[in-house]
């Protein structure tokens, strides 16, 4: 594991609790850190943010986020023993809804294929006289 790995997963957890217990902004609802990646000299991060809700609190949590950056930056400072803290862009990931998504068609695909086999079985079967 390089070290921009081992610093974009620690940035990660730091990141998950700064947002939990620290950002009061009631525009960030219920929120989930998926991934950070870091740039090799380890000057920039992108923090990969998922929101639950329809699109409106999916921005309104964007923004609110977007405001509260150099706080979670100065308060990522404190936790990482670095020589220069990196500068941090939250980026919306919208991969989990997608994959939730996929999912539902994907078992509504099996359902409809039961319920084929099904029909084709009973027709399949003799009549008993």
């Amino acid at each position: 594991m390089s070290r921009a790995e081992r610093v974009a997963a620690l940035i990660r957890e730091e990141v998950s609790k700064i947002i939990l217990q620290d950002v009061s902004d009631p525009r960030i609802g219920f929120i989930s850190v998926t991934g950070v990646d870091v740039s090799p000299d380890l000057k920039n991060a992108s923090i990969y943010i998922s929101v639950f809700g329809d699109e409106e609190k999916k921005q309104e949590a964007m923004a609110g986020l977007s405001s509260a950056t150099s706080f979670v930056r100065g308060k990522l400072g404190n936790m990482l023993q670095l020589r220069s803290v990196p500068e941090i862009r939250f980026v919306r990931d919208d991969s989990l809804e997608r994959g939730g998504r996929i999912l539902g068609i994907l078992s509504q695909l099996d359902k409809s294929d039961d319920k084929q086999e099904t029909i084709r079985d009973n027709k399949e079967k003799p009549e008993k006289s």
